[in-house]
């Protein structure tokens, strides 16, 4: 067998919907099915926008630029996560601080995070690692007695929630992922979703050039303004008329993610007790982006799988450990939950059409290996 590590969950629908918007000859790049998928986003998530962008990197610098973080500022953000997360407050000129995680949940650690604020601290980052809710509500009530923003990066969580709240909801502004391995997704893409009516109309003035827009660019006749400094951050139509279709099938593709985890879960349970599955805490919906476990002999287990053909991957590096944080920022911070995560974190296949023949071939193979 050859197992990917994730495939992208697609339809006929997919197929219908993309073929006709290219088929039209025209709004391919601007058009009405950008506001479409953003009501849908919005409705979805509950809350009174969503601002598309071209990836959810763009759409964290954004919403740092949109909320006016910049030189001399702090946020407070984890090392356990993909690179753009600490990267974002870089891009504005502010200082990425790293504050441990909690193993529960592997998101930011509330008490370390309130040791790391200072009077320079403008913001939090959490991020909901895997699509696995971090400790959010005690995190929020942190940034609110601190007067601090909140800013979740929900990449990995559409679709989560923390008792029936969805995630990105909780923030001042909140961020998504669309990239190839999220629970829905255009290929690549992002968004901002927030109920500021000020933040939302920074954040369109910052994705197409500080344009004053009011109408589609490429088709009405008249001048447009240009008001502020902006980037070629825009969402493509093509790529938003994809969305449409992912989202309507978004509840279906998380069910089918948990179903899986469900199986994959207790059949590597009668294989083995060398992998460790994280508890997820009550009230608590993990989607599954990710279905990391804890292995010993992780290294040598990832070399065997690969010989088998089943792909599976160390999420994530730890950020303050990379060359470019230790090496070239010199940042020396030991963070041992962090460390101790990372060592034993395996991420294995997950991903909705996985097969129950896949499934078994994955635990019969992590039992070979095991019971050598």
């Amino acid at each position: 067998m050859n197992i990917p590590l994730f495939e992208i969950y697609n339809d006929e629908e997919d197929i219908k919907l993309i073929s006709e918007q290219i088929a039209s000859g025209k709004f391919w790049a601007v058009g009405s099915k950008v506001t479409e998928f953003e009501d849908m986003i919005a409705e979805y998530v509950g809350t009174k926008y969503a601002i598309t962008l071209n990836s959810g990197t763009s759409a964290l610098h954004a919403a740092l630029l949109a909320h006016g973080v910049g030189k001399g500022d702090e946020v407070i953000v984890p090392s356990f996560t993909f690179i753009a997360t600490v990267n974002s407050p870089l891009f504005v000129g502010a200082k990425p601080i790293f504050a441990d995680i909690e193993e529960e949940t592997c998101g930011l650690n509330p008490e370390a995070v309130e040791e790391r604020i200072t009077k320079d601290t403008k913001a939090i980052i959490p991020v909901h690692y895997g699509g696995c809710p971090c400790k959010i509500k005690e995190l929020k009530d942190i940034s609110e007695d601190n007067e601090l923003l909140l800013i979740e990066d929900a990449a990995e969580a559409f679709g989560a929630s923390v008792d029936g709240k969805n995630m990105a909801t909780f923030g001042d502004s909140n961020v998504l992922s669309f990239c190839q391995n999220k629970i829905i997704s255009t290929g690549e893409g992002g968004a901002v979703v927030t109920d500021s009516d000020e933040i939302y109309e920074k954040l369109k003035l910052i994705r197409s050039h500080g344009r004053s827009e009011h109408g589609d660019y490429f088709s009405t006749v008249g001048l447009f303004d240009y008001v502020d400094l902006g980037f070629n951050w825009r969402m493509s139509n093509l790529t938003a008329t994809l969305g449409i279709s992912q989202i309507k099938k978004a509840d279906k593709v998380i069910k089918m993610r948990k179903d899986n985890v469900e199986y994959l879960s207790k059949r590597i349970s009668e294989e083995t007790d060398e992998i460790t599955i994280p508890e997820v805490p009550k009230g608590y919906n993990h989607v599954y982006q990710l279905f990391s476990v804890y292995a010993n002999k992780r290294d040598e287990l990832i070399e065997y799988l690969a010989d088998k053909g089943i792909s599976s991957k160390i999420y994530f590096d730890p950020v303050h450990q990379s060359e470019f944080y230790k090496n070239k920022l010199n940042y020396n911070d030991v963070l041992p939950v962090t460390e101790k995560i990372y060592e034993k974190t395996i991420t294995l296949p997950m991903f909705p059409s996985l097969t129950t023949e896949q499934m078994d071939y994955i635990a019969s193979t992590i039992g070979e290996f095991y019971n050598r």
